[in-house]
């Protein structure tokens, strides 16, 4: 048996793609931060939570059900602007800076 239980850690999240994905993500960070603290670095975030486990993903798994990571969905892609040529401005324009 897992503990914390898989039901109440697929109630953080839509689906359990989306979990394994979290929790494999925040464990590779946890795995980093402890194979960086030999070197001082101190740029990796350690684990939020007080743990008896040591796995990473253990790990990880109980940060999420402690909502310590919390997922949020992408932000959609901003589609870009096509923006008009004007061929009578851009004549304009470089009698304008031929002037100058």
């Amino acid at each position: 048996m897992i503990d914390p239980p898989i039901e109440g850690l697929l109630d953080k999240v839509d689906s359990k793609f989306t979990l394994v994905t979290l929790a494999a993500r925040r464990a590779r960070n946890i795995n980093s931060y402890f194979n960086q603290l030999g070197e001082g670095l101190g740029h990796m975030i350690p684990p939020q939570v007080s743990s008896t486990a040591h796995k990473p993903l253990s790990m990880a798994f109980e940060e999420i059900a402690a909502d310590k990571i919390v997922w949020t969905e992408a932000p959609e892609p901003v589609e870009e602007v096509e923006i008009e040529e004007d061929p009578e401005a851009e004549a304009q324009a470089a009698a304008d800076a031929a002037d100058s």
